[in-house]
């Protein structure tokens, strides 16, 4: 069988360094990325390709905390659109980085993963932050989202293209650098579990 998504990319060649995200990164190789919701149970979420996972996020982004604010244009909710746009963003990554982007988005993935955030504990009537670890599950999801509502604050109302800022948005955290806002997130949930313990 073919090993390949969009018959371009190979999947074979394709690397999880992360042992706790090596369960729910899924990399099956199909050619149309699109199970239309029939995977069915338990963790059903991991048995997802991780790149329909994103389109999916792409499509309907959510808003910010409780501000309810409308952050995009883009999100129809039309599957074929939001497969043009992420087929656009992992060629410009190849361009780019000269290796296969789904290695590329992987590695971002990883780098950009929280490993610690803090939830609220109540005891004798008062509240203290506590310092939980991130399951991986939900490491995934997070940074997932992360990494669309970045490219979504840097292309909405502006000139620049929802693809052109997806792909520097996974080139950034593939780096590990601060313009991604998914590494800001890390790393600003990493230090309050820190100072939390």
């Amino acid at each position: 069988m073919d090993n390949k998504i969009f018959g371009l990319y190979d999947l074979s060649e394709v690397k999880i360094e992360d042992p706790g995200l090596k369960r729910v990164i899924n990399l099956d190789a199909r050619i149309v990325l699109r199970t239309q919701g029939k995977i069915k149970g338990k963790f059903s979420k991991t048995k997802v390709n991780v790149v329909e996972r994103l389109a999916n996020v792409l499509a309907v982004p959510g808003h910010r905390g409780k501000k309810h604010k409308i952050m995009t244009s883009h999100a129809s909710g039309k599957f074929n659109q939001k497969m043009k746009t992420i087929l656009k963003c992992l060629e410009s990554l190849e361009k780019r980085t000269g290796q296969n982007p789904i290695q590329v988005l992987v590695k971002a993935i990883e780098n950009a993963a929280p490993r610690d955030e803090i939830t609220t504990i109540e005891y004798g009537g008062a509240k203290y932050p506590q310092a939980v670890d991130v399951s991986p599950l939900r490491r995934l999801n997070l940074v997932l989202k992360h990494i669309v509502h970045g490219a979504y604050d840097k292309s909405f109302n502006k000139k620049a293209k929802i693809e052109d800022t997806l792909a520097d948005e996974i080139f950034a955290a593939f780096n590990g650098t601060n313009d991604s806002l998914a590494m800001q997130k890390k790393n600003e949930s990493e230090k309050q579990a820190d100072s939390s313990r």
